[in-house]
């Protein structure tokens, strides 16, 4: 059934896990007398297929080998994970994020007067000016809030694409909305027949930020970004290297598949979309004071939903990156 938006009385079983010295998860009532007492971490299935929540440990002070193999154990099950009540500054943040590998630069804007607000190892997702302020309706600043509402995963437009992200609510609408939606791409390839399964397989698909741009009617870059931007290579199905559950890799940045005509390559990546977002894939997430949620890029896509863009909505995010690319350069190119 579903309550506040979110699947809840799942199929998968509650889990409390405490790790065990040797890295081995102790679960129940047995987990909960371990390590002297210590409160084990509560991992909560919020929807049948994956996405969970975890209570019980505050990501904003240092974390063990232990707790940190733990949080990697769920993300391998669950791929999105929603930690509660936290309260965590952005120094914090990207201390908990290094934890899971280096942390990406975020994307420069070329534009002139330009002053970003966070830190370069930061990603403001918010809809913000320098001061504060919510962005102007004719702010180029508001692009980026209306691209993260196509579904996409993160920096699938760079060479080396993202690992993970963690992003985190600092002020809410006060208007409700805002709302994020992940899709579960390991299942939704699962449910792929034979055939699709087959023809896809060795698909690569070129992917650029200036795609999802242009989706919404955006083409002045400047030289600068143009430069910076190049379209690159990712393969159209990956197998994660901690389940081993291959998945669909898509992204709203994906613009064509190489060996295919311009049209067909697109209508693929279009047919795939449609049936990896149906509602059966699909968590949102509602966003509560204090919530922080992880993510596994690889193996899921998500979007922004609406929310008034005269409402204050800070969120930001850290992104983990994956350190190698999903082609190699010397990979050979299939003739269209």
């Amino acid at each position: 059934m579903r309550r506040c938006g979110r699947w809840i009385g799942t199929g998968i079983p509650d889990k409390l896990y405490t790790i065990k010295k040797g890295g081995t998860a102790r679960r129940g009532a047995d987990a909960r007398q371990s390590l002297g007492g210590r409160s084990p971490v509560k991992i909560t299935p919020l929807h049948p297929l994956f996405a969970a929540e975890a209570t019980g440990i505050d990501i904003s002070v240092d974390l063990t080998p232990d707790q940190i193999a733990e949080i990697r154990e769920a993300m391998d099950t669950y791929a999105v994970l929603a930690f509660r009540e936290q309260t965590i500054d952005d120094a914090r943040q990207r201390r908990f994020s290094e934890y899971f590998g280096p942390l990406e630069t975020s994307r420069k804007l070329h534009r002139k007067g330009y002053v970003p607000r966070l830190d370069t190892k930061m990603s403001d997702i918010s809809n913000l000016d320098e001061t504060g302020r919510p962005l102007a309706k004719d702010d180029f600043r508001l692009l980026n809030m209306y691209a993260n509402r196509l579904w996409h995963t993160d920096s699938s437009f760079k060479r080396i694409p993202a690992r993970y992200s963690v992003l985190a609510a600092h002020v809410l609408p006060r208007g409700g909305g805002g709302n994020t939606e992940f899709a579960d791409m390991r299942a939704a390839y699962d449910d792929l027949d034979g055939a699709t399964k087959a023809r896809i397989e060795n698909y690569v698909c070129i992917h650029s930020i200036m795609n999802s741009r242009e989706r919404l009617g955006y083409t002045d870059f400047d030289e600068g970004e143009r430069t910076g931007l190049s379209p690159v290579r990712q393969v159209l199905v990956r197998t994660h290297p901690g389940s081993q559950r291959k998945s669909l890799y898509l992204a709203s940045h994906a613009g064509s598949i190489e060996g295919l005509p311009v049209p067909e390559g697109r209508m693929t990546l279009i047919d795939l979309t449609e049936h990896a977002t149906q509602p059966k894939y699909v968590y949102s997430h509602a966003w509560r004071p204090g919530d922080v949620v992880m993510w596994d890029n690889r193996c899921t896509m998500h979007r922004g939903r609406w929310h008034d863009p005269g409402d204050i909505r800070d969120m930001r995010r850290t992104t983990v990156s994956d350190e190698i690319p999903t082609v190699s350069e010397d990979a050979p190119r299939r003739a269209g």
